[in-house]
């Protein structure tokens, strides 16, 4: 059976102090010098048992990698015990190959349509995006099969803008010790802020009124 963890959980395991949880599991980045060294760590990691299953990915650039652990099943996406193993040895290759972690690297992105109802909605950007409901919230989230484009998530609107439409704003993922950093940076650039529910999230809006949330993994179940 399947230990799941929550992201606090994943972050407190010993073995793990390159990897951080954000809205994809857990990932890690590590740099390297080249993509032929970026190709053969990809290559190392890739016969790892485990590696490959769903939820699984690694991104190759010329200068790094990005390797994301991710937990599906029908009740639940997120990290586990498995997860927790998988990034010790991935890690320990990293070290081997000379690839050095860097957690500034860690990101990913949501996008959150928001509507009155969104049940009325999501068939829409289903059609539209070609994608498919996440398993364990298929109500609420819509992912890209392939894995490769940022997934959804419908956010019902207690307060509807004045003509009674929706709104779309965007979530950015990052480690919870740079998010604050990203907060201040966006508020120094012109920004406001909407909504504090640190450490969790806060959303910010630009001067046209467009948000966006800076959102971590603390204290999330």
């Amino acid at each position: 059976m399947t230990d799941y963890l929550t992201p606090d959980q994943f972050n407190a395991s010993d073995g793990v102090g390159d990897w951080r949880v954000i809205s994809d599991g857990a990932c890690a980045f590590f740099r390297s010098d080249s993509i032929g060294a970026s190709a053969a760590f990809a290559q190392a990691i890739a016969a790892l048992p485990g590696m490959g299953e769903p939820g699984t990915a690694i991104d190759l650039r010329h200068d790094g990698v990005t390797v994301k652990l991710l937990t599906q099943a029908d009740d639940w996406w997120g990290p586990s015990a498995r997860d927790v193993e998988l990034a010790r040895a991935i890690s320990t290759i990293a070290r081997e190959q000379g690839l050095e972690p860097d957690t500034t690297g860690i990101q990913s992105l949501l996008i959150v349509p928001g509507g009155p109802d969104t049940a009325a909605i999501t068939p829409f950007w289903r059609a539209v995006l070609g994608y498919e409901p996440r398993l364990d919230s298929p109500e609420e989230d819509l992912v890209d099969a392939h894995d490769r484009d940022p997934a959804f998530w419908f956010e019902g609107m207690n307060e509807p803008r004045a003509d009674g439409g929706g709104a779309i704003h965007i979530a950015v993922w990052l480690p919870f010790e740079q998010a604050e950093a990203r907060v201040q940076a966006a508020l120094a650039a012109g920004g406001r802020l909407v909504r504090d529910v640190a450490p969790m999230w806060w959303t910010l809006a630009d001067a046209a009124g467009n948000e966006a949330d800076v959102a971590t993994t603390k204290n999330r179940s």
